[in-house]
């Protein structure tokens, strides 16, 4: 197919962008290059522009004729969107119904959209269904769930299927070091931890030591890069098979404490560093883990690097790779 790519510059998108081109999709980026990066698009036109310039969008949807849209265009900091509401429900809500426009007006039939589990908020169930409530507790889930509504709303009054998947945390690189996260000032634990296991961070803090966990600290459902991006490869071929608009959760089903991981950062970079405990975040449940039963069962998806020590090495790999490449570094 001829696909579109928005925020195919960034971390999760050029992972996806790779495999498109690999399964024999003709790729189109669309990227503003805000936090993406124009190597790391190794497949494919890069058109740079905004969702927000509704304008060039159309034009780019007159040129081309795409059978196909994903969008992972975002910003996904939560405590930015905590303190910035309004840059999170203008790039995120606004933009995708930017889009959604010029995918039905230009008669796109599929669309597969990165949602998030934080759509979900803090539940007290541990291991969480796509059919739960969604009750988000921060302007960046909500933004994504008022665009899964759009998406699944549209989809009702047009032809557009859609498959929305909802990401549980997200790590690793390329196993080649082809490209992998480079985004300035990361939260995610696994990068930060990497971060300081290659001296780019003098340390790191651990929120909160009292959960209600085998530890005392938080446990998530880390994915790897790459599997996240299979199931977006496998998303349409299973739309263009015939299968019907669906939302699918993306994880392991499994998940490891904060101190766990923290550990098979040091144990597989040979090096010490400072990790300072202290009190919990706002907002951070004991544990959440995805049911992928769904998944599973609808894409026939099995992922190829579901071991912690797999996710770490990759991104290990990389970063040694990113602190040696990026600008101001011989």
């Amino acid at each position: 197919m001829k696909v579109l790519v928005t925020g195919g510059a960034g971390y999760i998108g050029s992972h996806v962008v790779r495999q498109l081109a690999a399964a024999g999709h003709e790729v189109v980026v669309y990227d503003n290059l805000s936090t993406g990066h124009r190597w790391a698009v190794t497949s494919g036109e890069l058109i740079v522009a905004d969702l927000a310039d509704e304008t060039a969008l159309d034009e780019v949807f007159g040129h081309h004729r795409f059978e196909a849209v994903l969008h992972f265009a975002a910003n996904i900091v939560v405590p930015e969107s905590v303190e910035n509401p309004l840059k999170y429900y203008s790039n995120n809500t606004r933009n995708t119904l930017n889009l959604l426009k010029a995918i039905d007006k230009h008669q796109v039939p599929y669309l597969v959209f990165s949602s998030t589990a934080a759509v979900y908020g803090m539940p007290d169930e541990r291991v969480l269904t796509e059919d739960m409530p969604l009750l988000p507790i921060n302007p960046y889930g909500a933004s994504k769930m008022m665009s899964e509504r759009m998406i699944m709303d549209l989809s009702a009054a047009s032809g557009l299927k859609h498959v929305i998947l909802r990401y549980f945390n997200v790590a690793g690189a390329n196993p080649e070091g082809l490209i992998g996260q480079a985004t300035p000032e990361a939260t995610h634990l696994i990068k930060v931890a990497c971060e300081c296991a290659t001296g780019a961070r003098d340390g790191m803090k651990v929120f909160g030591t009292d959960y209600d966990t085998r530890d005392g600290t938080c446990i998530r459902d880390y994915i790897h890069v790459e599997d996240l991006a299979k199931a977006h490869v496998m998303a349409l071929d299973y739309m263009a098979a015939g299968g019907q608009s669906e939302v699918l959760n993306c994880g392991y089903g499994r998940g490891f404490t904060v101190r766990e991981v923290i550990d098979v950062v040091k144990q597989l970079s040979g090096r010490d560093f400072s990790v300072t405990e202290t009190g919990r975040r706002a907002g951070d449940p004991d544990a959440l883990m995805a049911d992928n039963s769904r998944i599973v069962r609808t894409l026939g998806w099995t992922p190829d690097y579901d071991d912690l020590e797999t996710i770490v090495q990759t991104a290990l790999n990389w970063e040694e790779i990113w602190q040696h490449r990026k600008p101001g570094n011989p």
